[in-house]
């Protein structure tokens, strides 16, 4: 700091220097450091992806490198755990949906993890919705297409894949076949990318999992969105209409996407991947990017995220029990 102050006084210390100097100071513990991003489900899913482009942006704004680490399994269970064994240092953070940290800890025994003492929030960037999706060898080119062809019915054809087991998709399937009256079998997957593979191979005629996992083949034409859940149409899905609008009410319940850290991070680190996630999500070409994946990009303050996530916990926490589930 002394040196700095001599080259301010001697005016040999150029705007652009002063600037590098101030990014260095802001960084702080993160200067020199690599900041491992982790990512609990495979790559080339959704939340890879969305991953992905926001590690390019917090490199830049957190001035040192930041790499996503898969660690894939349980329904983000694997990754939640290596988050609570990390130093509260904030290099390794958790970025991920809802399901890991607010339903896992609801359907599975002994976790590993508590989410409420274990991790503490570092800040939101998006709410999305989950999608009904039908695969390109259904006959069915809209939702009631696929309900008529289900009671019309052959073996097997009730089989609705999911990204992971005791997850939202999965209860979504059951009460979908309550609503319409008839049996949905959810088929539990590890992540959305193999469940993907096997609606693309047409070995599932349908799967419910977010928008972002659907919406590259849903254009391609590969994959059909046949309907979305949430109070209104989705900006990159325009033409797909939400259950509500085909007379299941119900699905308004928005989930969203959250950044998370070991409890114990200091506040003032927390603060500073706050700041750098808000200007990264601000970013046009984040933006874009996140919102052609069917994201509502919307940045919440850690303490905000702390809020919508227990309220979302309180929602889902219902539902499950009056699912008659028995966590395993």
């Amino acid at each position: 700091m002394r040196s700095l102050q001599f080259f301010m006084r001697m005016g040999k210390l150029s705007k652009v220097a002063l600037l590098a100097v101030g990014i260095s100071a802001f960084s702080g513990v993160f200067a020199q450091s690599t900041v491992k991003l982790l990512v609990g489900f495979p790559p080339g899913g959704g939340t890879d992806a969305i991953a992905r482009i926001l590690a390019e942006k917090l490199k830049d704004q957190l001035g040192t490198t930041v790499v996503v680490e898969n660690k894939s399994g349980a329904g983000g269970q694997l990754a939640a755990q290596a988050l609570k064994a990390a130093a509260p240092d904030g290099l390794t953070l958790f970025l991920t949906h809802d399901h890991t940290i607010s339903i896992l800890p609801q359907v599975v025994k002994t976790p590993g993890f508590d989410s409420a003492k274990d991790f503490v929030p570092v800040a939101g960037f998006a709410t999305f919705v989950n999608a009904f999706a039908v695969s390109g060898g259904t006959p069915a080119k809209t939702y009631q297409d696929y309900v008529a062809w289900v009671r019309g019915n052959g073996a097997g054809k009730g089989a609705v894949g999911v990204p992971a087991p005791a997850s939202i998709p999965e209860f979504l399937v059951t009460i979908i076949g309550k609503k319409n009256g008839f049996d949905l079998q959810p088929l539990p997957y590890r992540g959305s990318a193999p469940m993907m593979a096997d609606m693309l191979g047409n070995q599932i005629a349908a799967g419910v999992a977010s928008v972002p996992d659907f919406i590259e083949n849903h254009k391609s034409g590969k994959i059909r969105v046949v309907a979305v859940l949430g109070k209104q149409r989705q900006a990159a899905l325009p033409d797909v209409p939400t259950f509500a609008e085909l007379g299941l009410a119900g699905f308004e319940d928005v989930p969203y996407y959250g950044i998370f850290a070991p409890t114990g991070t200091p506040l003032a680190t927390i603060e500073k991947l706050q700041a750098a996630v808000s200007k990264a999500i601000a970013m046009p070409d984040v933006k874009e990017k996140l919102t052609a994946m069917g994201l509502t990009v919307e940045f919440m303050p850690h303490q905000e995220l702390g809020k919508r996530e227990r309220a979302y916990t309180q929602v889902w926490t219902k539902i499950i029990k009056d699912s008659g589930f028995v966590a395993k």
